[in-house]
This record gives structure tokens, C-alpha cells and sequence, in this order.
């Protein structure tokens, strides 16, 4: 929540969605459209058997269901607005943005007549005042799967979303059951009936351990309410989205032996004891997929690269997480976003350290890095997702960053990895925080890549050249990393939610200095992020009647 919608929600006097506010102008939604890089989501399928094929129709359609929640979720009367947008440059972008507000510029509306998006979307009612949350006592009152509202007197109850959206999710339940039917593999075909069963229930711990245990799946969905960026009032509710995998088994081999360093590394986290106390799960994994179809919420503005779940702390604190590293959107933003802004920011001297396999490591240990630090508080306040509130995505991002970084300059250092070196780490890391503070400050990820770009300015590891390039201080990055991550993981384990407002207040914005490097990259017209080409159709496959 940025500080005026804070500020007017404790004040009770959060705007109405019936007021009009300001619009991109028409003629420009082409540029907006231009924003985003076509990329044609594919993936060879000749590994796979034919009942495999199958299973990712029947995964396809699954996931259409959820793209269809969403777009309710985003905008309530999706359907009828989309329907009086005239021209088709604003509906493509409506459609990119599953709705009338812009992920890319916090979320602003483009549409004629919308109003401000509500901080907490519409899973809230929109007049809802902290007075009256904080007096309001329900036993699901923060239930991660229902929806708050209001009866015909007025009066708060809660929805869960299998109520909500019964049709999609009992019909998603039963393609995932179909396709159990087809699976040869009994820990996939465990999975896929607990998961349509969560579908019906909204108790997705059975299914969330399942799918832990599932090793040995060719193809592979990821699906349901899941991730709760989209909350910025409280960050509680939980977003519908749906991934498409395809397993690449050679690339997980490579990976499956990091995930047994995680105690050691965890015990070498830069911060006292009591920071660190916790021992991370093991039994999870690490994997590299490709994607063959986005659904949902991951597919709307900026797409994910890579996955860490489940994202239940108690699952972690028992089974770990998955870590799934999706190999050809990674690559793509690799070619066609990342190195056209090197190209225009970096200094010259520095570009042959910018790297692919070091933009994927650096993201695959960001993912690995959610399951360090703490899920509990060491100052009695409970789970530091509750303590921080709508801070905490953005603290959880900053965190995956830097420690991730962090994790590989250790691996590094005790000879675990052998291949190119840190620097190119580094490097490749701070033309990442350029790639990814294009978001915009609605995106979780951006705030959190803010706090980095702020703090390596600050600590001197980033400098802007008098040509107005940047250069990495390498000699400073490493005491620059241990700090940042020092400071979040003591934020987080003091559950200093008002440290952690006011640090995002200050360093989660553009500092002044980068304005003109960032609007130099619209100025060149280099997009900020990905759009797919995908579905059956890309892939060769025919839909099931």
C-alpha cells in the first residue's frame, strides 16, 4: 500500500471504486502494448508419452479455469467493461492486465470511468476501515482462501472461494481427476486427486505435501489460490493461478544436490543466532521445468521465472519447498530484455561478465533462499508474514534477493561451485535490480529490488559513471550484500512492521539519480517484460471434449 492509501484506510476514508480517475489517453496504448516482448511459449514434447500429452491438455483446460477467476478477481465486472472498451489496442492491454488497472504503473486505471483500485483489490469491501477490521472477530476472518463482504445489513461475513467460484473449481477438480486416471506414476496420481479435492475444500495442506513428495513426474501443474501480492491491505488473500510444466530432467539432476546445503548455509546466515535459529526443511527439491501454458495470476503483467512452494509455513518448517526453475522463460527474458538495458546502462568494460548461467543461478538461489531466515518472530509476535502485514511480500522478495546472492558466493568460496565466478554474479545481480525496478511500485518484486539498488548506492558498490552508465565496485559488493541481508532478516525477525513501512517508504522508491537511466530505456523502446504466444495450439495438441 503506497502511503496515501495508507493513510486514508487508517483513516476510514479509503475511496469508493465509483470514482472516475484519470486514464491513458487511447492513442497511446500501443506504446503501453509495446511494453511487452512476444514470446512463443513452447516446448519439445518428444520425450513424452502419449498419456502425457494427455495429462497437459487436460492440465491446459484446468488452467483456463483459473485464468477465468482471476480476471473476477482483478475486476469483478470484468466481462461488461471489456465489452464497451472500443478499441482493440485497450482491450489487448485490458486483457494483458486481466482488468482496467495497469500492473506496470502501480496499478493505476487506463479504462474511462474506473476508479482507483482498491489497496486491498476486491477481496475486501471497499468502505472496510482498520477500526472496523481490527473490532471484527470470525473464526476465517484471516483465512487465506475466502473473500470478506458485507449482507444486506451491512454486516462482515466470509466467503470461501470454493463457494465463491464453485463451477471453475469443481470443474477444475475434475479434469485434475481425469488426469490422475492417466497418470502411470502413483505419487502424481496422489497429487492430482488431493489437489482436486483441495479444489473443493479449500484445505490444500494435503495436497501441498503431496506434491512435495512427488518425484518422478514428467509433466507437471501447478494450481490454485496461491500467491498474495495482489492483498495490499493485509496481505492474507491468496490469488488464483495456474503453471503447465514440463520436467528437464538432465537440468534437475545437476540441481538436486544444493538442497542438502541448506543447513550449513542457513548456519552461516550474516546475523546473531537467534536470526537463524530455525532449521530449514530438506525434502524438498530443486528442478529446472519448461513452461508450456501461464494461467492466472502469474501471467498477468511481468511473468514469473521461477517458483518456490508451498508457501505454508508449517509445510516448510516440515518438508521444505519445491524450487522450480522455469528454463525457457528465464531464457527469454534473458535475450530479449535483460541484454538490450546492459547494453544501454552498464559500463562496457563490465559487459562480458553478464552472464545466462548466472542470471539463472542468481534466481534459482533467490528461490532457495525463501526457505532461510525465520518463519516465526523471536519477539513473541507470532509468524512474520502476520507481523509485517502488506510489508511482508516485498521484505520476502528483498530477502530471496540478496540471500540468494549471498548463498552463491559462499558456494563459491567452499568449492561447491566451480563454474564462472562470482563476479559474474554480481554483475549480472545489479543489471537483474535494472530489469526488474521497471515493474513499477505495485509489483512486490520492484519494492523489493528498490531496497537493493538503494542500498548498493548508499554502501558505494554501485556507481554512475560521468557518461551516465553504472559500474559494479566489485570490492564492495560483498560487505554491501552481507549488510542488506543482516538488516532484512533482523526486520523480519523482529517483526518491525513499522521499520519495515517506513525503510520501504524511503528506500522502496526510484532514487532521483536513476530516473533518467530508467526513462532512457523507454526512450529506446526496450520493453519491460514478456508476453506468450501459448497454448494447445503452439504445442500441436488437441483439446479433450
Amino acid at each position: 500500500m503506497n502511503r496515501l492509501s495508507a493513510l486514508m484506510f487508517l483513516a476510514g476514508l479509503w475511496l469508493s471504486p465509483l470514482l472516475a480517475s484519470p486514464v491513458f489517453a487511447q492513442s497511446d496504448m500501443e506504446k503501453h502494448l509495446q511494453q511487452y516482448y512476444p514470446v512463443t511459449l513452447s516446448a519439445s514434447l518428444d520425450p513424452l508419452a502419449p498419456q502425457q500429452r494427455q495429462m497437459l491438455v487436460l492440465f491446459m483446460q484446468a488452467a483456463q479455469l483459473m485464468d477465468e477467476v482471476y480476471r473476477l478477481e482483478r475486476y469483478p465486472d470484468w466481462e461488461q467493461l471489456r465489452g464497451r472498451i472500443p478499441d482493440a489496442a485497450t482491450r489487448s492491454y485490458f486483457d494483458l492486465n486481466y482488468g482496467p488497472y495497469d500492473i506496470l504503473n502501480n496499478n493505476a486505471p487506463f479504462v474511462e470511468g474506473v476508479a482507483p483500485c482498491p489497496p486491498g483489490a476486491f477481496f475486501y469491501p471497499t468502505d472496510l476501515t482498520l477500526k472496523e477490521w481490527e473490532a471484527w472477530q470470525h473464526p476465517h476472518k484471516s483465512n487465506p482462501y475466502t473473500v470478506v463482504q458485507r449482507d444486506d445489513k451491512g454486516k462482515l461475513y466470509t466467503l470461501f472461494y470454493h463457494e465463491k467460484y464453485r463451477i471453475y473449481h469443481l470443474k477444475a477438480a475434475e479434469l485434475l481427476e481425469q488426469a490422475a486416471r492417466l497418470s502411470t506414476d502413483p505419487g502424481q496420481t496422489r497429487y492430482l486427486k488431493l489437489r482436486a479435492e483441495a479444489l473443493r475444500t479449500d484445505d490444500y495442506i494435503a495436497s501441498d505435501e503431496a506434491w512435495l513428495d512427488m518425484k518422478h513426474n514428467a509433466v507437471d501443474i501447478v494450481i490454485g489460490p496461491i500467491e498474495s501480492y495482489d492483498d495490499g491491505l493485509l496481505g492474507l488473500r491468496t490469488s488464483h493461478e495456474a503453471f503447465v510444466l514440463i520436467k528437464d530432467l538432465a537440468w534437475s539432476q545437476r540441481l538436486e544436490r544444493f538442497n542438502a546445503l541448506l543447513p550449513q548455509l542457513q548456519e552461516n546466515l550474516p546475523v546473531e543466532p537467534a536470526y537463524r535459529a530455525e532449521k530449514p526443511g530438506t525434502g524438498g527439491d530443486l528442478n529446472a521445468y519448461d513452461v508450456v501454458f501461464y494461467a492466472g495470476d502469474c501471467n498477468a503483467g511481468p511473468k514469473t521465472m521461477a517458483i518456490n512452494l508451498p508457501n505454508d509455513e508449517g509445510v516448510q518448517l516440515r518438508k521444505g519447498t519445491r524450487r522450480l526453475q522455469l528454463k525457457n522463460t528465464m531464457q527469454a527474458k534473458f535475450t530479449h530484455i535483460l541484454t538490450p538495458i546492459v547494453q544501454e546502462l552498464l559500463d562496457p568494460e563490465q559487459l562480458p561478465l553478464v552472464t545466462f548461467d548466472a542470471f539463472f543461478a542468481n534466481t534459482m538461489f533467490h528461490e532457495v533462499a525463501h526457505g532461510l531466515g525465520i518463519k516465526q518472530t523471536i519477539r513473541g509476535k507470532g509468524l512474520v508474514k502476520d507481523a509485517l502485514k502488506e510489508t511482508h511480500s516485498a521484505l520476502e522478495e528483498a530477502k530471496a534477493d540478496v540471500l540468494g546472492l549471498y548463498m552463491v558466493s559462499k558456494l563459491y568460496e567452499w568449492g561447491h561451485l566451480t563454474e564462472g565466478n562470482i563476479q559474474q554474479n554480481y554483475v549480472t545481480f545489479v543489471c537483474g535490480i535494472f530489469r526488474s525496478t521497471r515493474f513499477g511500485a505495485g509489483s512486490a518484486h520492484a519494492r523489493a529490488n528498490l531496497l537493493a539498488l538503494n542500498h548498493f548506492l548508499t554502501q558505494g558498490a554501485l556507481v554512475q559513471l560521468p557518461n551516465g552508465r553504472y559500474h559494479i565496485v566489485l570490492d564492495k559488493m560483498p560487505s554491501a550484500v552481507e549488510s542488506l541481508a543482516a538488516r532484512i532478516l533482523q526486520v523480519q525477525g523482529d517483526g518491525d512492521y513499522a521499520g519495515a513501512t517506513q525503510w520501504l517508504a524511503t528506500d522502496g522508491q526510484l532514487p532521483d539519480a536513476y530516473r533518467e537511466a530508467q526513462q532512457k530505456l523507454a526512450d529506446r523502446n526496450i520493453p519491460i517484460d514478456i508476453v506468450f504466444e501459448q497454448g494447445m495450439d503452439v504445442l500441436g495438441l488437441q483439446q479433450q471434449k
